[in-house]
């Protein structure tokens, strides 16, 4: 049994994707200490560097000062705080969503709602490249799975319209956290009202950074108008939020459904109560701070206009995510090796993440960064492909 692993390790290690982890000694920030070195950072998801601010720093010891570190009990139990139940009316109002709900992560999120609200004798319809997660909820669900091309709406559309399940669900990334494109919402929302589907959008990415004052894609287009009811909206809270956890908006009827059915809502104990806290203070500096959003939007244009010359090309993206497609992942893997050896962290992603020949460099922006942290990534990256 060992020898098979070990046989498989060795495998991946030679294929280039063999994954380690590194350890953190520093908070999360554009410059970054890693095992005793000080690197520039392209890797996180805080995209309007909050995670170490100080202002959600004193929030998280004001909750653990009034209710203590952990909650000690699942929701449906007593582990339901007063600060829990104020962050989801809070959540529920900055999404436009009659109701939220608190879930500890996106992953568990996405698993409670679909397998929720699908099962045995419905349909799932999936973009091709959603996260992993979405994939693992159709599959859990038990409910026949149909993935679509990318972006995709004449085939989604085809299958939508032959559908005769008892319930159809549309499942789609709103910013595809490998790719940084963004999903054709409207679009989506008219064809699922179109065809009876509801339409889950996982925001994890949009959430805190995209539409007005950072209210997710959802805002893209609509300018903040009511939301249809077919659509169910999940967003995480660990990466533009700063802190952790997830949540999901939707209409009454949706939500206490997750609370009576979602097992990853019922048994599980609730995430601790400072971190509702925090996350208060959060939406209000994601509500106010439009400056965060606009220097980040700085930084991408910068990114984009001084890698124009390179010969690995960056996948269409006006999001934080900035792909530089290199191709293969032994490839990959070296120039971020090689950039690391230069103090700068970017990470190489690889398949099965991605697909094969599609091995790449994911740029992660923030707001913390500065344009001389770009211009220091720009310089290494001609450097090494000169």
């Amino acid at each position: 049994m060992f020898s098979d692993l070990a046989e498989q390790l060795r495998k991946r290690e030679q294929q280039g994707l063999l994954r380690q982890r590194q350890i953190l000694e520093s908070p999360q920030a554009n410059h970054i200490s890693v095992e005793g070195c000080h690197y520039l950072a392209f890797c996180s998801n805080d995209y309007l560097g909050l995670a170490n601010h100080p202002q959600l720093i004193e929030a998280a010891c004001a909750g653990a000062r009034q209710l203590g570190v952990g909650a000690g009990a699942s929701h449906l139990i007593n582990g339901h705080s007063v600060v829990h139940h104020d962050l989801e009316r809070a959540l529920a109002a900055f999404s436009d969503f009659p109701r939220a709900l608190l879930f500890s992560t996106g992953y568990m999120a996405n698993i409670g709602v679909v397998t929720a609200l699908a099962g045995r004798g419905d349909i799932i319809f999936a973009d091709r490249l959603n996260h992993a997660s979405l994939n693992d909820a159709a599959l859990l669900s038990r409910a026949k799975f149909i993935r679509y091309p990318h972006l995709n709406l004449e085939v989604l559309e085809k299958r939508l319209a032959s559908a005769t399940a008892r319930r159809k669900l549309v499942i789609s990334d709103a910013v595809f956290s490998m790719e940084g494109d963004v999903a054709p919402i409207p679009q989506l929302i008219e064809l699922c009202e179109r065809y009876g589907a509801w339409l889950l959008i996982d925001d994890a990415h949009g959430f805190g950074v995209l539409g007005r004052q950072g209210r997710g894609s959802l805002f893209l287009s609509n300018d903040g108008k009511h939301h249809s009811p077919v659509v169910i909206y999940m967003a995480t809270l660990g990466k533009a939020a700063g802190v952790f956890g997830a949540f999901v908006a939707a209409q009454p009827e949706v939500i206490e459904t997750l609370i009576q059915s979602a097992r990853s809502y019922i048994y599980t104990t609730a995430t601790p109560p400072l971190l509702s806290q925090a996350l208060l203070t959060s939406l209000q500096l994601i509500e106010n701070d439009e400056w965060r959003r606009e220097l980040l939007a700085q930084h991408i244009a910068q990114l984009k206009q001084n890698l124009q010359s390179l010969p690995w090309k960056l996948l269409p993206s006006d999001t934080p995510i900035q792909p530089l497609l290199i191709g293969e992942s032994i490839e990959a893997a070296r120039i971020s090796q090689r950039l690391r050896e230069r103090g700068i962290l970017v990470p190489a992603i690889r398949p099965p993440t991605v697909p094969q020949g599609t091995a790449r460099l994911r740029i992660s922006l923030s707001a913390a960064h500065q344009p001389q942290d770009i211009a220091r990534l720009t310089d290494a990256l001609y450097e090494l492909a000169a």
